[in-house]
C-alpha cells in the first residue's frame, strides 16, 4: 500500500469551521500528474467513521476526497468550493435534510448519497423524496459500499445497496413523482419546460401569444401540483427526477 495514501487520513485535524484537514503539501504536485478522478465530499457526525470512509476511497483510484466535514455548514461550504461529483452524508436527520435541500443550488451536478442503518427506512425514504440520489447501508463491506457509490453516480439500480424494502420505497417515490408530473396539463407542461430552460415569464408569454398574467397563473398551478418553491424549485425538481 502506498504510504502517501495513508498520511492524509492519519493526519486529520479538526478546524473551527467543521472541516477535517486531509491533505498535505505534496497533494497539489501529485494531483497535477494524476488522472482525473471523481471528487467526493464527506459529511458526517463521527470523525472516526469519516476517517474510515475516507480511507476506503483513498484506496480507490477513481475517487479523490476533496473535504471531510463534521457539520452541515462545513459540508455546504465544501460543496460550494469544490463542486464535487459525489456528496456522501452521515449527518443527523435535521442536518442531512438541510444539506439535501441546498446542495444542488451550489453543485447542480452532484450526486448525493445518504448512509443509513436498517432501522431508518422511513426517514431515508423521505431523503429520496427531498433529493438524495441513493440510500446505502452502513453495514455493507467496503467493496460493496464503493460499488453502491459507483452505481449511484452512473445512474444504475441500487437494489442490493439499499436496506431491505427501501428499494421498493424508492421505486414508489419515483413512480409517484412521475405521476405527479403527468398531472400537469399540456399547456402547463409546455410552460414548465420553458421555465426550466430559463425562459423569462415575459418571453414565455410572447412565445405562446398569451398575457404574462396567464403565464404566472399557470406557473403557480405548476408549483402547487409539483409541491416546489418557485422557479428554482421547479428547476431542481426537473434535474433530480430526470424530467428535464
Amino acid at each position: 500500500m502506498d504510504i502517501d495514501s495513508i498520511v492524509p487520513i492519519t493526519r486529520m485535524d479538526p478546524k473551527a469551521d467543521g472541516t477535517l484537514v486531509t491533505g498535505h503539501a505534496s497533494d497539489a504536485a501529485h494531483a497535477a500528474t494524476a488522472p482525473a478522478r471523481l471528487g467526493v465530499v464527506l459529511g458526517g457526525r463521527h470523525p472516526v467513521t469519516l476517517c474510515g470512509l475516507a480511507q476506503v476511497f483513498e484506496n480507490e483510484r477513481e475517487y479523490t476526497i476533496l473535504a471531510v466535514c463534521t457539520d452541515a455548514d462545513a459540508t455546504l461550504d465544501a460543496v460550494r468550493r469544490h463542486q464535487p461529483e459525489i456528496v456522501i452524508l452521515d449527518l443527523d436527520r435535521t442536518a442531512t435534510f438541510r444539506v439535501l435541500r441546498r446542495v444542488h443550488r451550489h453543485a447542480p451536478a452532484a450526486r448525493v448519497i445518504v448512509l443509513t442503518s436498517a432501522s431508518d427506512h422511513d426517514e431515508m425514504a423521505d431523503a429520496v423524496r427531498v433529493g438524495a440520489r441513493a440510500v446505502i447501508r452502513k453495514e455493507l463491506p467496503p467493496e460493496a459500499f464503493v460499488e453502491g457509490v459507483r452505481r449511484a453516480h452512473s445512474g444504475e439500480s441500487l437494489d442490493g445497496a439499499m436496506p431491505d424494502g427501501l428499494a421498493a420505497q424508492f421505486s414508489k417515490v419515483m413512480t409517484s413523482t412521475r405521476r405527479t408530473a403527468r398531472q400537469l396539463t399540456p399547456r402547463e407542461n409546455e410552460i414548465a419546460r420553458l421555465a426550466v430552460l430559463g425562459v423569462s415569464t415575459r418571453e414565455i408569454a410572447d412565445r405562446l401569444a398569451v398575457k404574462q398574467g396567464t403565464v404566472k397563473i399557470h406557473l403557480h398551478s405548476i408549483y402547487d401540483k409539483l409541491n416546489v418553491g418557485g422557479r428554482l424549485g421547479l428547476v431542481l425538481f426537473a434535474r433530480r427526477h430526470g424530467l428535464a
